[in-house]
């Protein structure tokens, strides 16, 4: 990944043009630039329509040997090395445009894809990069002996062990996953194949595409593949390879630690699934955004509480009773001897704690600030509190009204003045400045 938190796409267009595997056909593979928080969708150039296919998930059609996806009748086969290659050298915005369902084969690693990228160009963007850490282990295992395993780490990094036919090439190696490490270490290593798991494929010219130059085929103990291997466990290399890819269907990045037995291209989009659901879940705890009413309105506890992500025992606004255009808005706190601050403030004479009358000041001002369609679904973090005063004690059977007027709002920042009124008498008042940030 760039060192940069900030989003990439390419710089330019650039193209490859080579032989699919399964079709033996020519297919020119074209990466295009994409706007910010766009994901990468692979484009079928040579359809009518030119339809889209987003690479995610969901999407996933087969797991046979490659990973396919599908948008409606529409259908991407072996994208995963394309994937890995945008994922390992730090790309969230890209279009791969294809004249055909499949990429090229190229070499059978990732390699010519990072040389495309390389051609492009990377270039940065505006949006923040988003990236999702795992914070509770994922545990998958299969029937078939896989396992695939991700643990926190503040970094994304894969261990691997390959396991072949009858124990055949076991290879274990961990790496984190860097651009440097990726290009360097991961890119280069090239599909392998058992003989006899392909044999009858061959023999019904399924593969037509398949040459001893795109991947290493394994005969018994003895590699067919016309030029030696690139790593000692090259085979190992390159199913970390397919797990930066297949991973990248999930439409996150993430930092963790993936620990993976024996994986494939269905247990490895099994755990893709489960990282979306994981996601999924720490975004269920977000308050969904609530539309304000604009004009004269008011609101009851319940939706307050939809609007402010404050619970007990520290929302200290009960309803709001109105809002005065778009700049001004009214609350309203009941204070009982029920208050927990009672307790201890002060045992035997009840004061409500002056600081608590400034949050609640905050608290409506929040609520006007949150009307903006803009900043519906932020929330806003108090930076300073200036000319706060504090006239009169509040106490238990008091009603507080509290009134707060916007002065100014720039980009994520506001300022506002808020006063606290009982029985028509301001008690305090102060002026406020927020920051808005997303949930």
């Amino acid at each position: 990944m760039p060192a940069s938190d900030r989003q990439h796409t390419l710089a330019k267009p650039a193209s490859l043009t080579g032989t699919s595997l399964h079709t033996g056909e020519q297919v020119t593979l074209t990466l295009q630039p994409a706007p910010d928080n766009f994901g990468i969708k692979f484009r079928r150039m040579d359809l009518e329509d030119k339809p889209f296919i987003p690479a995610l998930v969901e999407k996933v059609q087969k797991v046979e040997r490659a990973t396919t996806i599908a948008e409606g009748g529409v259908n991407v086969h072996t994208v995963e090395h394309v994937l890995a290659a945008l994922s390992g050298m730090g790309v969230d915005n890209a279009i791969v445009e294809m004249d055909a369902n499949e990429p090229p084969i190229a070499d059978g690693s990732a390699m010519p894809f990072v040389e495309l990228i390389k051609k492009a160009g990377i270039a940065e963007q505006t949006e923040f990069r988003k990236v999702f850490e795992i914070r509770e282990p994922i545990y998958q295992e299969t029937r078939d002996g896989s396992i695939l395993t991700i643990v926190p780490d503040k970094k994304f990094r894969i261990s691997c062990t390959n396991v072949g036919p009858n124990g055949r090439f076991t290879q274990y190696q961990s790496l984190e996953i860097t651009p440097e490490i990726f290009e360097k270490e991961i890119a280069p290593a090239r599909t392998f194949v058992y003989y006899e798991d392909i044999a009858h494929l061959l023999e019904k010219g399924l593969i037509k595409g398949g040459t001893l130059e795109a991947a290493v085929v394994i005969r018994g103990e003895t590699l067919l593949s016309k030029q030696p291997l690139r790593f000692d466990d090259e085979f190992v290399r390159h199913k970390i390879l397919d797990i930066v890819g297949d991973l990248m269907l999930s439409g996150k990045r993430i930092t963790g630690h993936v620990i993976a037995v024996r994986p494939g291209h269905g247990p490895n989009t099994q755990l893709a699934r489960a990282i979306v659901e994981q996601y999924n879940q720490m975004r269920a705890m977000v308050p969904t955004a609530v539309t304000i009413p604009m004009g004269e309105a008011v609101l009851g506890i319940n939706e307050v509480m939809k609007i402010l992500p404050h619970r007990y025992p520290f929302l200290m606004v009960d309803r709001i009773v109105g809002f005065e255009g778009e700049n001004k808005c009214t609350g309203v706190k009941n204070v009982t001897i029920n208050e927990p601050y009672f307790q201890g403030h002060f045992p035997g004479h009840p004061i409500m704690p002056g600081v608590l009358q400034l949050e609640a000041m905050a608290q409506v001002a929040s609520v006007l600030m949150l009307r903006r369609s803009e900043n519906q679904g932020k929330i806003g973090y108090f930076m300073s509190a200036d000319n706060v005063k504090w006239r009169k004690p509040v106490l238990p059977g008091d009603t507080v009204v509290i009134e707060t007027e916007i002065t100014a709002m720039k980009r994520s920042i506001g300022k506002a003045i808020g006063r606290c009124v009982v029985n028509g008498q301001v008690v305090s008042e102060a002026d406020l400045m927020f920051a808005l940030v997303d949930r």
